[in-house]
């Protein structure tokens, strides 16, 4: 699940989110039956899967928000650590084509032989959740030629693909979140160029605390570390700019 200005949700959508924390604990029968391929259209998510160094991490810090922050989420099921690449409408029929495109482009770019540096906790958004002031937390990545590069190689080989926008419809939906706000609609219609390039920043998202913690978690020391990618995938998106359901594994070498 993304929530920095870059890769997830943008902040209009910040307070509807963590409202619906507790009810986005996310079981695959909870999914209304608007998955990819019975619509026109379909909302993806081309992410990174960090390595098990990454993971330790992410979860030590979500051990620790939610040891102040009990209601927050637990890594792991729809909110497995990850890095988006890119979001964009599609045509559903197009799919096939846009995985050949994805694992093409990737596999090129060989992003499992790459050394990224974790550099900083931070935070993004605040919103009243009964009487909690919370926000999310993130391990924030450094920008590479190498990320900025694969990224626009990925939204030019999957431009052909694309649709302009869609609906409710081009998401996974649940009974708890049955609709999709207009606000990520427009997100992922202009993740292109309003969220990528010099607008990027990477990141892990790595749970819900209150802001009076995260401000203190994220200005504590933070010992940089390198990991690498050990995957690549396609996801179908949910409600708040979640990575819903896997579409799609790239093969790549480890």
């Amino acid at each position: 699940m993304k929530l920095i200005d870059t890769s997830f949700t943008p902040l209009l959508l910040f307070g509807a989110m963590v409202a619906a924390i507790a009810l986005q604990s996310g079981s695959a029968g909870a999914w209304q039956t608007t998955a990819a391929g019975e619509n026109d259209v379909t909302a993806i998510d081309i992410l990174l899967d960090p390595d098990a160094t990454m993971i330790q991490h992410a979860e030590a810090a979500n051990a620790q928000l939610l040891q102040h922050y009990p209601k927050g989420f637990t890594l792991g099921g729809v909110h497995a650590p990850h890095i988006t690449m890119l979001q964009r409408f599609v045509r559903t029929a197009d799919l096939p084509k846009v995985y050949a495109a994805a694992d093409r482009v990737i596999a090129n770019a060989n992003p499992t032989s790459w050394k990224l540096t974790a550099f900083k906790y931070d935070h993004i958004g605040e919103a009243k959740v009964g009487d909690d002031t919370v926000g999310i937390g993130n391990i924030l990545i450094r920008p590479t030629p190498d990320l900025l590069r694969l990224q626009q190689e990925l939204a030019d080989a999957i431009k052909p693909f694309e649709a302009p926008t869609g609906t409710s419809a081009a998401f996974v939906t649940t009974p708890q979140a049955p609709h999709i706000s207009e606000d990520l609609i427009q997100y992922v219609s202009v993740f292109v160029p309003d969220h990528s390039g010099d607008h990027y920043n990477p990141h892990v998202s790595i749970g819900v605390g209150t802001i009076d913690f995260l401000t203190t978690f994220s200005s504590a020391p933070f010992d940089d570390f390198t990991f690498s990618p050990a995957g690549a995938s396609v996801y179908h998106l949910g409600e708040y700019g979640t990575a819903m359901k896997k579409l799609h594994s790239v093969p790549l070498k480890n």
